[in-house]
């Protein structure tokens, strides 16, 4: 064997037993949108996050929903360390209300943190309407210029508002920062806007429904070299999860749904999309 710390073999030209820790073959995978810090973890994040680890899910983003959640992000990934752990830091369309009077200068200040690696969850939810829609729109607007200022992407959440979400994008110009619509569920056209824009694809747990073929078949079509999965946890768990408290251990589903309706390995995805991650982020290989 010759992962994980197990001892190699022994044979010509090999000097003696020796150890390779260096993962080999094993598919390794990023949770590139989840919300660790909410209080759905707090009881059992250790447990949840040794899941994880055993799980292969060696990379996350934390990402923050409002100004006391972006702080609560920006903590667990300093205590947690060791570059697995990286955060997101902005105001939830749903929160948008919150931020009548601009961005918190706490979350701008958080944007500069070389732990935050990316400005949002930001956007336009025109599903629910928990903040009037211009409301929306303006606080998504200044987390654009935030991100072109701090020179890191956005991650950006849109529901029932593609069409206003794009031009937005284009009118503040998003594409001076890049960034990632995260669980996506528009169509392909919307994709191929975004991704002319500079932005990545990411998919959750609606990508593993049975009645999403339409979204497997976007998910099929799109270059590989944009996409993400995620988990949005602790919301929207996959198949065959479903019904239970969604957790970064959980992504591994979105990623065969992935490799299955591209008809490549789960080896190759995750390759593909820790790559696209890092590349993204700025993370590192």
């Amino acid at each position: 064997m010759t992962s994980r710390g197990a001892p190699a073999r022994e044979g010509p030209g090999v000097p003696g037993p020796f150890f390779i820790t260096r993962r080999c073959a094993l598919p390794r995978f990023v949770d590139s949108h989840c919300h660790l810090a909410m209080g759905e973890f707090t009881p059992d994040l250790p447990e949840v996050l040794a899941r994880a680890a055993e799980a292969e899910v060696d990379r996350i983003l934390v990402v923050g929903s409002d100004e006391e959640g972006s702080a609560d992000a920006l903590e667990l990934v300093k205590n947690e360390g060791g570059g697995r752990f990286f955060a997101a830091v902005g105001i939830h369309p749903h929160e948008s209300s919150t931020a009548l009077s601009g961005i918190p200068p706490s979350v701008k200040r958080m944007a500069r943190s070389p732990e935050v690696t990316a400005v949002g969850e930001t956007g336009l939810d025109f599903f629910y309407d928990h903040s009037p829609r211009d409301v929306q729109v303006r606080v998504f607007s200044e987390h654009v210029a935030l991100a072109r200022e701090v020179k890191k992407p956005l991650v950006v959440h849109v529901r029932e508002a593609y069409p206003e979400a794009l031009e937005v994008l284009r009118r503040e110009k998003a594409d001076e920062c890049g960034g990632v619509i995260h669980c996506f569920s528009g169509n392909l056209e919307q994709a191929a806007a975004a991704i002319d824009l500079g932005f990545f694809i990411s998919f959750a747990g609606p990508l593993t429904f049975p009645r999403n073929a339409a979204l497997r078949e976007t998910a099929a079509a799109l270059p590989l070299e944009r996409l993400l999965c995620e988990t949005d946890a602790p919301y929207l768990s996959p198949q065959p999860r479903r019904g239970r408290r969604n957790e970064p251990s959980y992504v591994s589903f979105v990623y065969r749904a992935l490799a299955d309706a591209r008809g490549i390995t789960l080896e190759e995805c995750s390759q593909a999309l820790w790559s696209n991650a890092s590349r993204l982020f700025r993370w590192g290989a």
